[in-house]
């Protein structure tokens, strides 16, 4: 078997570099068009450009090493508001037949999760 410890650094970088993007891209639609995207999430305008800036603090956070931890426990909070909102206000299933279903939610929230607990890994600057 061989001793894979040295690409762990690497692995966990660009895992935080994939959550960035995905958040960054995400917080920005819900900042830049806060009407139509509170509409598809069924936000207010105001609580859905809060929870754009919000994704895209926690995404330069995270992307950045600038305490990943509080940037992925930002993920943690916002992957749980839309687990219980596919759940319980949209009865969605875990795949879903259209649209996403909550495991793609789940996935980031368990990315956020290995994040915390290795603390981004060796490439961060603080």
């Amino acid at each position: 078997m061989v001793d894979a410890t040295f690409l762990t650094p690497l692995v966990l970088l660009l895992l935080r570099i994939i959550v960035a993007i995905v958040f960054f891209s995400s917080g920005k639609s819900h900042a830049m068009d806060p009407v139509e995207r509170g509409k598809r999430v069924d936000l207010s305008p105001q609580v859905t450009r809060i929870l754009g800036i919000a994704e895209i603090l926690a995404a330069l956070s995270i992307a950045f090493g600038i305490l990943p931890q509080l940037g992925a426990a930002v993920v943690i909070i916002v992957m749980l508001g839309a687990i219980q909102k596919k759940l319980f206000v949209w009865h969605t299933g875990f795949y879903a037949d259209k649209g996403y279903g909550w495991h793609y939610d789940l996935i980031f929230l368990i990315a956020a999760l290995v994040i915390i607990a290795t603390n981004g890994g060796a490439y961060v600057l603080t």
